[in-house]
């Protein structure tokens, strides 16, 4: 079993201490495979079941194990699964406080029967990161309620074992042999393959893998008369492997996509492109992602798209093909894995306090027209490394900025706030910096910026910090709030709000400063959040990893209040919008229904009671609750600006 410990094996060359608890005998692809006793950091456990979802480890080992003193601990199980179940439950009876990560490869949205849902419900809320194989499965632990950002890391390759070949390339009138490994199962295309065979007489092909269609492909094979283009090796023993790829000229992955499955990695064509082998797949799941630039996708179920690309990545595509592939598999190498995985960790566990920190700041103003607004905003933090995004594509402001000497960024469209800071994080100033979000509409000034910096780094747990806040008159606003909830709406329903306390809150956006190391953790801002309530969904998601927001009174900055909008209606509707985002995300259809229902009687009663305008303004707030403040906010979202909060 030795070959898959490798992971561990790379970080603990890094110098990290690993321990590892894995099943004492397992089976995959069909074998069974035996833990050796080479490794004395690896501790061995009896397992009951077979399935990836359904085993369960002795828990006399996980007992011994989770009483010890760890800084993480990775459950390198999906959360679905009765062993990540197994872990959790022991982790907390034995009160341990190490957080603990999770890894998926489910690339399908699958709603799974209870108490699995629950399981996995539990079990994202609260992990404290996510490895996923790729892309898509990231996207879905995300969608499922993983407060944080999932980290796409791939499988790993040991270039060591798969080296470049010194087959020659085949001539324009041979045969081009093509290797496919894996089970014989109908959503592995082998089908396709020899479909391809048919249609293309120079190719042949060599089948590693064994399955419930052995006997139907070699039957089939037999009809189409192509048996003798085809060779069935088998099951091929790991260390074999290498072997196999020096046989072949082109590797196949024909994976055809089902209802409840699809290819979450494809391990075998990194493993090809190691060694020197072209490698042609389908489209299905996570294939375009890896092979895509460093080999040729087809459609998938297409056997002349097949049978054409087979034949060019053999013949005119093939150096091309071999220098993308070394160097894609460079990219999926077992310390580079293990770096992925250090860098996970190190986001996930909490640092020492850091005291002054030169961790850089940079800042992020995302505008909407107002230029002299905007201009009071930036002069005073001309110096410092400021981005502005400008939402409305301004000449003006454009102008503005290049006066300043200050990065200017158009997208082309109002994006939203959300996804207007989401552009800037993703090409910054300073990658790894701290970020001060700061409204067109507000003026800090900087000795107050680098007060509010140091703030934020005394605590090594401290998501972000805001100044306390004066309206122009100098009447202070209130910066901190308790986080929505359906009961807090209940409480400002009775009027009883003031009695949530905020410090566990979250501080509200127009000036904010956020870390780099809770960025890196969450990840950035909802997208779904056009305007209003994005700073608290990210703050919030922060708090369920274990991070902490903060008020700093002693510092103060001017914020006019909707400085670049001027339709006062258009606000509210966005605004209470932006709640019912945010309730049905983290409390679902039932905690927003009724939230929903307190805020219409709320206005109702305030409706019945208060004279003049304030009772008009109770009427409005109740009918957006009665039609849903999604569904109003429709009719203004196209003409919103996206500079305010």
């Amino acid at each position: 079993m030795g070959p898959w410990r490798e992971r561990e094996r790379a970080q603990r060359r890094l110098g990290d201490d690993v321990r590892l608890l894995t099943a004492r005998t397992w089976h995959a692809g069909g074998t069974t495979v035996e833990l050796d006793d080479a490794d004395d950091w690896v501790i061995p456990a009896r397992t009951w079941g077979r399935h990836p979802a359904l085993f369960l480890y002795s828990p006399a080992p996980l007992w011994r194990a989770l009483g010890e003193q760890w800084d993480l601990i990775d459950i390198h199980e999906e959360p679905f699964a009765l062993a990540t179940a197994e872990v959790r439950l022991i982790r907390w009876l034995r009160r341990t406080a190490a957080p603990f990560t999770l890894y998926s490869a489910q690339n399908i949205a699958k709603r799974y029967p209870l108490p699995f849902r629950w399981l996995e419900h539990q079990a994202l809320r609260t992990a404290g990161g996510i490895s996923a194989c790729n892309a898509e499965a990231a996207a879905i632990t995300e969608d499922k309620g993983f407060p944080g950002r999932a980290r796409v890391i791939p499988l790993g390759v040991d270039l060591a074992t798969f080296t470049p070949s010194d087959r020659d390339a085949p001539g324009a009138d041979d045969a081009v042999v093509v290797g496919f490994v894996g089970r014989l199962v109908e959503e592995k295309g082998v089908q396709t393959l020899l479909d391809a065979l048919v249609t293309e007489p120079r190719l042949h092909a060599r089948i590693a893998g064994s399955g419930p269609l052995d006997a139907e492909l070699r039957a089939r094979a037999q009809q189409a008369r192509i048996s003798d283009r085809l060779t069935f090796v088998g099951a091929v023993a790991p260390d074999e492997m290498p072997l196999f790829y020096r046989s072949i000229d082109v590797l196949a992955v024909p994976s055809i996509p089902t209802p409840s499955w699809t290819e979450q990695f494809g391990r075998v064509a990194v493993e090809a492109m190691a060694s020197g082998v072209p490698v042609v797949s389908s489209d299905a799941g996570a294939l375009p992602d890896v092979v895509g630039g460093a080999g040729i996708v087809v459609p998938h179920s297409d056997a002349h798209a097949l049978s054409a690309a087979l034949l060019a990545a053999a013949g005119p595509d093939r150096e091309r093909l071999r220098a993308a592939g070394f160097a894609r598999s460079r990219e999926c190498t077992w310390d580079a894995v293990a770096v992925a995985y250090r860098d996970l960790y190190r986001s996930t566990i909490s640092a020492e306090p850091e005291g002054e920190s030169a961790t850089p700041l940079e800042v992020i103003v995302v505008a909407y027209g107002a230029p002299e607004l905007l201009r009071r905003a930036l002069t005073p933090v001309a110096e410092l490394p400021v981005t502005v995004i400008d939402n409305s594509s301004s000449s003006e402001i454009r102008e503005l900025c290049a006066e300043l000497g200050i990065r200017y960024l158009d997208p082309g469209a109002n994006l939203g706030f959300g996804s207007a800071v989401n552009r800037v994080l993703r090409d910054r100033l300073h990658p790894g910096g701290d970020v001060l979000l700061l409204n067109p509409d507000a003026v800090i000034d900087p000795s107050d910026i680098a007060e509010l910096h140091r703030v934020l780094r005394s605590d090594a747990r401290r998501a972000s910090v805001g100044p306390a806040q004066v309206d122009q008159r100098g009447h202070r606003a209130r910066v901190q709030w308790p986080f929505p909830s359906p009961f807090g709406s209940w409480l400002d329903a009775a009027g009883l709000g003031r009695l949530r306390p905020a410090g566990s809150g979250f501080v509200i956006g127009s000036v904010l400063l956020l870390r780099a190391e809770a960025l890196a953790q969450v990840g950035g801002f909802d997208e779904r959040f056009f305007l209003y309530a994005e700073e608290t969904d990210w703050s919030y998601r922060a708090h369920l990893l274990g991070w902490r927001h903060a008020a700093v009174p002693h510092i103060e900055a001017v914020h006019a209040g909707a400085g670049t909008s001027t339709d006062p209606r258009r606000r509210e509707a966005m605004f209470f919008a932006s709640q019912e985002r945010y309730l049905r995300k983290h409390f679902g259809s039932a905690g927003w229904a009724s939230a929903r229902f307190a805020g219409w009687l709320a206005a109702m009663l305030r409706a019945l009671l208060l004279p003049g305008e304030r009772r008009s303004a109770a009427r409005r707030r109740a009918a957006i609750y009665r039609l849903g403040p999604v569904r109003v906010e429709s009719r203004f979202r196209s003409a919103t600006p996206a500079g305010d909060g």
